[in-house]
């Protein structure tokens, strides 16, 4: 495996055309702090976090992903990592320098396979945050981001050599072959998952909460807020994490989780769970099966790919 320069999970950027709708969506449903605001673009922050932000959210004529960012412990490891995927001849989208979002940093940009924007940076001022108390809904940091793409195998290949990423997990159907990778970059079971979809978007961002209560107070605000519910309540079986999915106001996937597994990263070994299994999907039995209509919901709508967002 490739050394692993990227140490976690940052933020994910997504642009809307419906820029207060969605505001208003991450202040009062999802319970996130808005800490920034500049022409066309918020910046929130979980409360339990010290990143600056979690969500970046960019006014824009037609909705996509922006960018996810990842973390490395230094600017030698962004410039090392930047020599790497040149050489390999990844796609750069901009050289390591300064960065001027919230916090700064040292960072640079790439496509990844599938032609979603990579951001990777070092030496970002940490935010004062603050431990989220007992009953208090609000997530404690960013979990883990999902993609679609249409070769699942292909993309995880470009996560494990380039970026380092572990396999933690899979899922398969009898019918269906592979439908889902689980990637780490730290030892939490997953900071990033692949999902099988005809074309390549953003599946769901996931939130990690407090406790149980948190995660059942979180969901029923949602629920009362309007938000479609898609999935859930349920307990995954790769991961062993709660969740409970909703669509934002533009069709993509949001996840309120609690409980995932860390993982003894000398020890571990992959499994394949078939999810054709009912207790494969969800332990508790609570949640619908994973069907054709979940499922596509959670397609999205095509992202623009090897396209470079404005800011």
């Amino acid at each position: 495996m490739t050394s692993r320069l990227i140490t976690h999970l940052r933020h994910v950027d997504l642009a809307v055309p419906d820029y207060k709708k969605q505001v208003e969506f991450y202040r009062n449903t999802w319970g996130l702090t808005h800490t920034a605001e500049e022409k066309d673009l918020s910046f929130f922050a979980a409360e339990g976090s010290p990143e600056q932000y979690v969500v970046r959210l960019r006014q824009a004529d037609d909705k996509r992903l922006d960018l996810i960012a990842f973390g490395a412990a230094n600017a030698a490891d962004v410039d090392a990592l930047a020599e790497r995927l040149g050489t390999s001849g990844v796609q750069l989208v901009s050289e390591p320098h300064a960065l001027q979002t919230p916090g700064g940093g040292y960072g640079f940009r790439f496509f990844d396979v599938d032609g979603h924007v990579v951001e990777v940076s070092s030496d970002v001022e940490a935010r004062k945050h603050r431990k989220v108390e007992e009953r208090e809904a609000v997530p404690v940091r960013l979990a883990h981001v999902v993609l679609n793409s249409p070769d699942i195998e292909r993309t995880r290949t470009f996560y494990e050599q380039h970026l380092g990423f572990a396999l933690s997990d899979s899922l398969q159907h009898p019918n269906m072959g592979g439908v889902m990778h689980f990637m780490r970059c730290n030892p939490r079971h997953h900071n990033l998952a692949i999902a099988r979809a005809p074309h390549a978007s953003v599946h769901h961002v996931s939130f990690e909460m407090r406790g149980l209560e948190e995660w059942l107070r979180a969901g029923g605000r949602a629920v009362r807020a309007g938000a479609e519910k898609v999935w859930g309540p349920g307990r995954h079986m790769a991961g062993d994490n709660v969740f409970m999915y909703f669509l934002d106001p533009h069709g993509n996937g949001h996840e309120f989780t609690y409980g995932i597994e860390t993982v003894d990263e000398d020890t571990w070994h992959p499994t394949v769970y078939d999810i054709s299994r009912p207790e494969n999907q969800d332990q508790w039995g609570l949640a619908d099966p994973m069907g054709e209509l979940i499922t596509k919901k959670l397609w999205n709508s095509p992202d623009p790919l090897f396209s470079e967002p404005p800011v």
